[in-house]
């Protein structure tokens, strides 16, 4: 380990492709990508605080120091800000401090600095900047401490990191980080997994079994293209989850649960489309995804879809391609799939989106050649 070195890495964003809201349960099949906008953490040497953030989308550093029960702030401005504005970031040097500690390595000071892609002027795209920037930190932190980590490890560590905030979150956007492209995921059960880590240590979570868990990649579609628009308007996943869990009796709601078998089925039958390239199929797989989740928000009136997500999705299928919210809705982004050599098509389509005030986000899926492991 060289403590006088800076550590750079990168994590991209995601977009969900089908499977929000019912990826949450464990065991749920969803479709994600990683797509080629990212965060960037350096972690370098410190000289004063054992920890100091700076970033981007902030004004000062916040200083922290290690003690008994993990990392605090320097002062009660420093512990606020740490908490409301780099939580995610904290949790994942938490993390990696208790890791190093269980491998008898010494946690050095470090200075992390952070930037994102995953914003416009200061404001979130729908692209799981949280996500990602726990993903890029677990992996610069493990980088300057000269600490190995398997993809699985990773995983599991950012995992670990997101579930001490909240549990809710499936973890794809983990994932997407992690290994890219074109994924099936599958959500572990995170109240389960917390609790092992806390019966039974953080190395025995990352070689024990996670129930639910799963992950394969996924083929493209091999003749349409992506296209990704943004609304404008930012919305908090965390916030519409909680909408649907905090309403009474929504486990056991019969909405619920047709939602969570009809995705099923809709995500696995698009899973097939993709490995088979059936592109037609796939485009029928959109639609019934959009429908399965205006289904659900007429039901139990989450707010999933904004006037200008629906505007999204009616462009889409007025070219003839499918178009859905990415992601818990609300804002942020959708997606829509649409033929790739139809080019007068996709002009059109980006036309009815800027003039429904939804921004054509340039991006695209980087091809990944390997398995995940």
């Amino acid at each position: 380990m060289n403590s006088a070195r800076t550590t750079v890495r990168q994590a991209p964003g995601k977009l969900f492709i089908a499977g929000e809201y019912a990826v949450v349960e464990p065991g749920y099949p969803a479709v994600v990508v990683g797509v080629d906008r990212q965060v960037s953490v350096a972690v370098s040497g410190s000289s004063s605080d054992d920890v100091t953030l700076a970033s981007d989308l902030i004004l000062d550093d916040v200083r922290l120091r290690r003690q008994g029960g993990g990392l605090a702030g320097c002062t009660p401005d420093d512990e606020r800000r740490a908490r409301r504005e780099l939580a995610y970031v904290v949790s994942a040097i938490d993390v990696m401090d208790e890791l190093l500690g269980a491998r008898g390595v010494s946690a050095l000071p470090i200075r992390v600095s952070i930037s994102s892609g995953l914003h416009e002027a200061g404001t979130k795209l729908g692209l799981g900047s949280s996500g990602a920037v726990t993903v890029a930190t677990i992996a610069a932190v493990a980088d300057h401490h000269g600490l190995a980590l398997s993809d699985s490890d990773w995983f599991r560590l950012a995992l670990l990191a997101t579930a001490r905030i909240d549990t809710g979150p499936s973890g794809a956007d983990l994932a997407a980080g992690i290994w890219g492209g074109w994924l099936a995921y599958y959500a572990p059960d995170r109240v389960a997994v917390l609790d092992l880590a806390r019966r039974r240590g953080i190395e025995e979570a990352l070689r024990a079994p996670w129930p639910g868990f799963g992950l394969r990649r996924l083929p493209p579609p091999e003749t349409l293209a992506l296209e990704v628009g943004w609304t404008g308007e930012p919305a908090s996943t965390t916030s519409l989850v909680s909408a649907l869990k905090t309403q009474r009796g929504w486990a056991d709601h019969q909405a619920y649960k047709g939602f969570l078998a009809d995705t099923a089925e809709c995500v696995r039958a698009l899973m097939r489309a993709l490995v088979l390239g059936e592109d037609r199929e796939l485009l029928r797989q959109i639609r019934c995804a959009r429908n399965l989740l205006a289904r659900l928000d007429r039901q139990l009136g989450l707010g999933i879809f904004t006037p200008r997500l629906t505007a999204l999705c009616d462009a889409a299928e007025s070219v003839g391609g499918a178009g859905k919210p990415s992601g818990a809705g609300g804002g942020d982004c959708g997606i829509a799939l649409v033929k790739a050599d139809a080019l007068p098509n996709i002009a059109r389509l980006r036309e009815k989106w800027t003039s429904a005030n939804v921004w054509p986000v340039p991006m695209r899926v980087p091809l990944v050649a390997r398995e995940p492991r």
